[in-house]
């Protein structure tokens, strides 16, 4: 490691551990470099001009996140968590099963764990504690746990941002989310089951099968979003920049013509939520894209490939070790900069190790979605937190089982990609 290196590392710690934004972090670090390496600080504004024009990729994130904040408006979400309570609210343990349905729904219009907690979960979580059953602190970490399936079944902007470092397919990364993010769902359902019962938790007035098609009928076209999404890109009609598009365009006909749920006002203020929202992720990928460059420049990557390489470390037991590592950054990084920042370096050792970059790819982001609930840093935790107002104490006291059940899943994920890859494979994946 050079003199230079070590000075970009050293300010990008200092600046991330006295608070400041780990975007404007990553950007003065990488000035830090370029300035120590006597090299023109115009270099960064070509390779983030560079970075930015040859990934026609990234159109899809502000594109997701206005379907996303458009699809929260109104009464799109009550819709399709009257669905939820009419189909699986019977059960014990009903307002959490309908908390994990409906974030599977959501999950498939979204592509964001924030989006949807903050949306369709603080009207879940005033469903369950008005009930009476449910302490705040459970309704607030079901929630928060059921979120983390958002950005594993497509559309997932944390996937888009994958692809954009990996070269990899996003159209196969999306196919190889579905299966692992009902996987995740099915795990939280069963230990939601399980404290129901423990706990003797009530069960709900259930909806009569009678009312069932009218429920159906009232979500059926938001509902169909994911459909479209999904057939838009397997069928070969969109590419996946062109399905968001698409997305952001059907969820505004949606709410303001279909439904009527949606004001000229109200979609001004999604609007410009929206571009904050994608300005922020926006000057994270731009601070990763100069770093990545400074990294690619002292050759750390290959480096670290042929070091591992050389010790004959098993592909199972680097995936291991990788995923651990992971989770750990997790609790301190948010997902965008462990995905912009971090997964590239272990890139060329996986290549090298024989290691699928898909199977890889959506093992990383379910690692990262984990990490957003994950104490005491968790983000998910926090963004509960200040819509609901529920103390963070009581969230993370409940948290735990939730998190562990989680982690048993994605260790069975890494164990076995034949779950990630068998719908990629179906739709001729190489992998």
């Amino acid at each position: 490691m050079t003199l230079e290196f070590g000075l970009c590392l050293l300010a990008l710690f200092f600046l991330a551990g006295i608070g400041a934004p780990i975007a404007y972090s990553i950007l003065i670090a990488s000035f830090v470099y370029l300035a120590a390496a006597g090299q023109n600080i115009g270099i960064a504004g070509k390779v983030l001009m560079d970075g930015l024009y040859q990934s026609f990729i990234l159109l899809a994130v502000p594109l997701f996140i206005v379907a996303a904040n458009i699809m929260n408006a109104g009464t799109i979400s009550e819709r399709l968590l009257k669905f939820c309570v009419a189909v699986v609210g019977r059960f014990r343990g009903g307002l959490g099963h309908v908390n994990i349905v409906a974030s599977l729904i959501f999950s498939g219009m979204s592509g964001s764990a924030v989006a949807d907690a903050a949306g369709i979960g603080k009207i879940i979580i005033g469903m369950m504690t008005r009930s009476g059953q449910y302490t705040r602190g459970y309704a607030a970490a079901i929630t928060a746990a059921s979120a983390t399936i958002g950005p594993v079944i497509p559309p997932s902007i944390p996937m888009v941002l994958y692809a954009l470092v990996s070269n990899t397919s996003i159209g196969f990364l999306f196919l190889g989310g579905i299966v692992p993010g009902l996987f995740m769902g099915a795990v939280l359902m069963g230990m939601n089951a399980f404290i129901s019962a423990r706990r003797g938790f009530a069960l709900e007035t259930p909806v009569p099968f009678s009312e069932l098609p009218r429920h159906t009928a009232n979500a059926f076209p938001a509902l169909l979003m994911p459909a479209i999404l999904l057939y838009g890109i397997y069928g070969g009609v969109t590419t996946p920049t062109e399905a968001a598009a698409v997305a952001a365009a059907y969820a505004l006909l949606l709410a303001g013509l279909f439904y009527r749920a949606l004001s000229v006002r109200a979609l001004y203020r999604i609007l410009v939520e929206s571009a904050r929202s994608s300005a922020a992720v926006g000057l994270v990928i731009g601070g990763a894209l100069i770093l990545n460059y400074v990294v690619a420049s002292e050759n750390i990557p290959n480096i670290m490939a042929q070091a591992l390489v050389g010790l004959d470390v098993s592909p199972l037991v680097f995936l291991l070790v990788v995923n651990l590592l992971l989770l750990l950054l997790g609790c301190v990084l948010d997902a965008t900069t462990i995905i912009l920042v971090i997964i590239p370096l272990f890139l060329p050792t996986c290549r090298e190790l024989g290691i699928d970059l898909v199977h890889f790819g959506v093992v990383a982001v379910i690692n990262c979605m984990i990490g957003l609930i994950t104490p005491p840093y968790g983000i998910l935790l926090f963004v509960i937190n200040a819509v609901t107002q529920i103390p963070l104490r009581e969230i993370i006291a409940e948290i735990w089982a939730f998190l562990g059940v989680l982690i048993v899943a994605l260790l069975v994920l890494v164990l076995v990609p034949d779950i990630v890859l068998w719908l990629p494979r179906m739709f001729g994946y190489p992998g």
